[in-house]
């Protein structure tokens, strides 16, 4: 067994306890959180609150739901939503993920597109007015929240040049808007960090050794610079794939996107227990996959990390 796979199965066994007091610590919280799933309904008998109680466990001491939530969650089962009496949290989440993943997926690629181009451009040309002009408008990136971003790009590009739909869902034009509203922020930071790491090894010998056999410039960045320079976006890039993915909220709600982000803003109002817990475990699952894969990904950028 090499020492990648065996480095990736300690790793991996590792999350489990991590994942284990995430899921109690949330359930604890959320849980104890004022008000209950059937506080905002009209009033109804007592008779019937308590049969509602009775169905979703809630009339359980709280440990043995707990152990009851935890043994479910371990066969895949994650719950009743008391917001959709009619579905389980599983199709909830199955019905709005794919519309999530696809608009994650592509913010992501814009921001790595978007980011590296711009941080090779801020590295290779230092201190100069290219450098200037995309760390200015990186900065402008992270300064403008995805809230401000979205409306503004609707304003310019659906409803004044008519090149894009405002919202909605249904092909490859209605994910351009939310993806670029999603991304821009990352790529922005994906642009600093790259600049940054790049800065780092551009005065390195082996980087001097190849200017001096007379690689050309573009040769020289992806060959000699790009392993070395990208380790801080890699590092970054793990929390904020998991965000991306999962954490796309307000630009669901802004472009009418059918995703999960809908349903964890009506859950949190609604109190709506297992389908928000559904929704955190999935979260977390990405971000310490997510970290898992970074981990990973270092030893094969970085000669000097050993897996031992």
């Amino acid at each position: 067994m090499s020492g990648v796979t065996r480095f990736a199965i300690r790793r991996a066994l590792g999350l489990i306890p991590t994942l284990l007091i995430i899921v109690v610590l949330s359930f604890l919280v959320i849980r104890l959180a004022p008000g209950s799933p059937f506080s905002a309904e009209r009033k109804v008998p007592p008779e019937v609150l308590k049969d509602l109680q009775a169905h979703y466990g809630f009339d359980k001491p709280l440990p043995v739901q707990l152990v009851s939530y935890v043994g479910k969650l371990l066969h895949g089962d994650l719950g009743l939503s008391t917001k959709y009496p009619q579905r389980t949290v599983n199709e909830i989440i199955a019905d709005g993920f794919p519309a999530t993943l696809t608009l994650g997926a592509a913010a992501l690629l814009w921001a790595l597109i978007l980011g590296i181009g711009a941080g090779i451009v801020g590295a290779v040309r230092q201190n100069t007015r290219w450098d200037h002009g995309v760390m200015g408008l990186a900065m402008v990136g992270i300064s403008v929240p995805t809230f401000v971003m979205g409306p503004l790009l609707v304003l310019v590009l659906a409803l004044r040049f008519y090149l894009l739909p405002p919202s909605g869902w249904g092909g490859i034009t209605h994910v351009i808007l939310p993806a670029l509203t999603l991304g821009t922020a990352y790529a922005a930071y994906i642009a600093r960090l790259t600049r940054g790491g790049l800065l780092e090894v551009i005065r390195s010998d082996f980087v001097r050794t190849a200017h001096a056999k007379g690689l050309p410039e573009r040769l020289v960045v992806w060959r000699h610079m790009l392993q070395g320079g990208l380790l801080p976006v890699v590092t970054f890039l793990g929390p904020a794939i998991a965000n991306i993915m999962v954490g796309s909220v307000v630009v669901e709600k802004i472009f009418a996107t059918p995703g999960i982000g809908p349903y964890f803003v009506d859950a949190a109002f609604n109190r709506d227990y297992f389908l928000v817990m559904g929704i955190v475990v999935l979260y977390s699952v990405f971000l310490l996959v997510m970290n898992l894969l970074v981990d990973i990904a270092y030893g094969f950028l970085d000669p000097r990390v050993r897996y031992e």
